[in-house]
């Protein structure tokens, strides 16, 4: 246990005077409130755009869907990668052009194929045989990204299993589409969310060029690779720079397709907007389980189901600032549900100085991405975490 006075590097997260603004911004607003800052997201997207100049990005909108979010980027120039119908709906409610959407959730029913299909939308995936049959009827002449599945290791939060399928199915899936008033165009994968290991996407092109080779044989030449999201955010576990991810990406590409480069697209959403996020939470009781229980017990008015839900088995691992002074002591952090997997860090233990009560403030960083879009609508009654837009003062 420590027994040191408590500290939290906050230049680490986020700049320390602009900090000091949100959390005057946040003193009337009622917790837990996710305070997102738009101007992150535009830095990070134009530092992504001139790491990868070449590249068309789709953000993946379910990572934060607020309507401000999609403005911003539709006006830098984004594309959007959609999830479903009412991920639709609502681009079409923003006036976001079809052709700058694309459906690449490969499980979907087939009036969602022909409702994208109907209202302009003519670029999807698919990673089995029933979903292209489902395309090819509802959704004729569309182009196609066909899927392959990839470990997911060395992720923080995996997208393995679910998702694609082996390249000798996807080979035969590409040959079947020629033949259905389809245009196989591509190949797309996803190496796992905050994806720490680089070379995850080297052995995921490798695979795209075996299959790119293998088809043109057969006369079908593919046009495009998406190369998905898997880009880091600023959380507790160091990862790379963006830098260091496109440097290395951008090489995998060029040894394994030299001069003949495909178009690429990328698929980001958390790298884009988590670090853009503030949850400002609150203490609502500290506990000790026994007098000779090693830690206290400390639970929030946030928790899993509240829009922390990527802390099951302690997978992402937000940076959490207690602002009281005192001398640190480890923890156990938890949820306010009557729910008892409603447990944030176990395993894990987090730092609080001594001096925190009940009513204090907490604030938990890197939220803005996979937070207020995975909050429960009623679980216990709770309401949907509120997200607001930061604004100077």
């Amino acid at each position: 246990m420590y027994k040191e006075p408590y500290s939290f590097n906050i230049g680490r997260f986020m700049d320390e005077k602009r900090f000091e603004k949100i959390k005057i911004f946040a003193e009337d607003i009622p917790t837990p409130c996710l305070i997102i800052d738009l101007d992150t997201i535009r830095n990070k997207y134009l530092e992504l755009q001139a790491t990868m100049p070449n590249y068309k990005v789709f953000y993946a909108v379910k990572a934060n869907p607020m309507d401000e979010v999609i403005l911003l980027l539709a006006g830098l120039g984004s594309n959007f990668d959609l999830a479903s119908r009412y991920e639709l709906d609502q681009m079409l409610r923003l006036g976001i052009e079809p052709s700058r959407l694309s459906f690449g959730n490969t499980i979907k029913k087939p009036e969602d194929i022909k409702y994208f299909h109907d209202k302009g939308v003519d670029f999807f995936a698919t990673d089995s045989m029933i979903d292209l049959e489902n395309l090819a009827k509802y959704a004729p002449g569309s182009k196609i990204l066909f899927r392959i599945l990839t470990e997911g290791t060395g992720a923080d939060w995996p997208l393995s299993r679910k998702f694609g399928s082996h390249p000798d199915t996807i080979y035969h899936l590409i040959l079947k589409a020629a033949s259905m008033n389809l245009q196989p165009w591509g190949i797309s994968f996803h190496v796992g969310s905050q994806q720490r290991d680089i070379g995850q996407w080297d052995d995921a092109i490798a695979r795209c060029k075996y299959l790119f080779d293998a088809v043109a044989e057969e006369g079908i030449e593919l046009q495009m690779i998406n190369i998905g999201g898997g880009f880091p955010a600023n959380y507790v576990d160091p990862t790379f720079s963006i830098e260091e991810y496109a440097t290395e990406i951008q090489r995998f590409i060029q040894e394994d397709f030299g001069e003949n480069l495909p178009d690429i697209i990328l698929e980001p959403g958390r790298s884009l907007v988590a670090d853009a996020g503030v949850i400002v939470s609150e203490v609502v009781n500290i506990s000790r389980k026994s007098k000779n229980n090693l830690y206290q017990w400390v639970y929030l008015d946030i928790g899993k189901f509240g829009g922390l839900i990527e802390t099951i088995d302690e997978s992402i691992k937000f940076p959490i600032f207690f602002p009281q002074i005192g001398m640190a002591e480890e923890i156990i952090l938890a949820g306010p549900t009557c729910d008892s997997m409603d447990i944030l860090y176990e395993h894990f233990h987090y730092r609080m100085p001594e001096g925190t009560v009940p009513g204090d403030k907490v604030y938990i960083f890197t939220t803005g991405a996979y937070t207020q879009s995975y909050s429960s609508v009623n679980f216990n009654g709770f309401p949907p975490l509120k997200a607001v837009i930061y604004k100077e003062l």
